[in-house]
């Protein structure tokens, strides 16, 4: 891991969770929901993760923060005093103190804040269980968070339901950044709100990176804003990440089939333009038993025999552009065009 540049480092991470069946509960069967992924984020970085619903897109990003235990493989951290930790070693007491460090926004930010908290409660709750202020130190605390989110201080006794969809998100943030973390996990943070909302907090969320150097994982099943909020993109199916590269590197020119599919089916706000058609053959693979060789290859318009028997290597095709396609770099894909 480079320690002078990279704040995350995943190798190998896998989650498997149990098929049990019978009154023993026996175990019949594993669901692949992340299956060997690979990737890495720098310091100040946006790595957005795009998929169908269903990929592992949610489970990775709870993988990682350790929120649900990987079954395998490695996740490095620099903590803030810039030393490495192995995140997946880590006992109950390192875990929670690295927690300061790695916090996770919600997509639902009505069910995400308890219903019978005050503001002022839910704001604060990350500042007492970690010891870090109470009584008036903490109060003076959440009023800084809240102006900082865009929020009135005034409203710390009330409680959530008071609040409109964006507003409960910004308290959300205000909530993860009450321990001054280096890195958030944004959980599909804008799918729940109205589109004019979403770019309210798309832009907070930009300019909290800048003025705190925040490293992201942006996870999302919407193209436009993964483009507008991404460094850099990966594009997961059935739990593996299929390409990855700088944001539009992948949107200009795509090197995996699955990529070209998932932007052709994105609506084009101009009625004048002709639309491309996104028409796939059966169904998403079964993350419980997948098919051998590339796990897309069933829907796959370029499909070879090959595609079927062998794995695809996860190749760099371009400087910093990866894909997992035996025919990577060779097809000619159509891409969003330029932003």
């Amino acid at each position: 891991m480079d320690s002078g540049k990279r704040i995350l480092e995943v190798r190998s991470l896998r989650k498997h969770f149990p098929i049990q069946r019978g009154f023993f509960q026996k175990t019949v069967g594993q669901v692949k929901a992340v299956d060997d992924i690979h990737l890495h984020i720098d310091e100040g970085e946006t790595f957005g993760l795009v998929g169908e619903s269903g990929c592992g897109k949610s489970t990775l990003g709870r993988a990682i923060l350790r929120a649900i235990e990987p079954s395998s493989g490695s996740v490095r951290f620099k903590n803030r005093s810039g030393g490495i930790v192995e995140v997946t070693e880590l006992d109950p007491k390192e875990l929670r103190a690295l927690r300061k460090d790695m916090q996770l926004v919600f997509q639902d930010p009505y069910s995400s804040l308890n219903p019978r908290m005050t503001v002022l409660n839910i704001v604060g709750e990350p500042l007492l269980c970690n010891q870090i202020a109470k009584g008036d130190q903490l109060r003076e605390r959440v009023k800084q968070l809240m102006e900082m989110v865009g929020l009135d201080s005034r409203h710390l006794e009330r409680y959530p339901h008071a609040f409109s969809g964006g507003q409960r998100q910004r308290i959300g943030i205000a909530r993860a950044l009450a321990t001054e973390p280096r890195f958030l996990v944004c959980d599909e943070a804008v799918s729940a709100l109205d589109v004019s909302v979403q770019a309210q907090i798309l832009n907070l969320l930009k300019e909290l990176q800048e003025r705190f150097k925040l490293s992201y994982l942006f996870i999302s099943h919407d193209l436009g804003v993964i483009r507008h909020i991404s460094d850099r993109v990966g594009v997961m199916y059935v739990g593996k990440l299929v390409e990855t590269a700088h944001t539009e590197a992948l949107f200009t020119r795509p090197m995996h089939p699955y990529t070209e599919v998932l932007m052709a089916a994105k609506p084009i706000p101009d009625p004048r333009k002709k639309k491309r058609k996104a028409v796939l053959p059966g169904e998403i693979a079964n993350p419980a038993k997948p098919p051998e060789g590339c796990y897309f290859h069933p829907r796959c318009p370029y499909a070879a025999p090959v595609c079927s028997e062998k794995a695809p290597p996860w190749t760099e095709v371009e400087e910093g552009h990866y894909a997992a396609c035996h025919f990577a770099g060779q097809l000619d894909l159509q891409g969003a065009g330029a932003s």
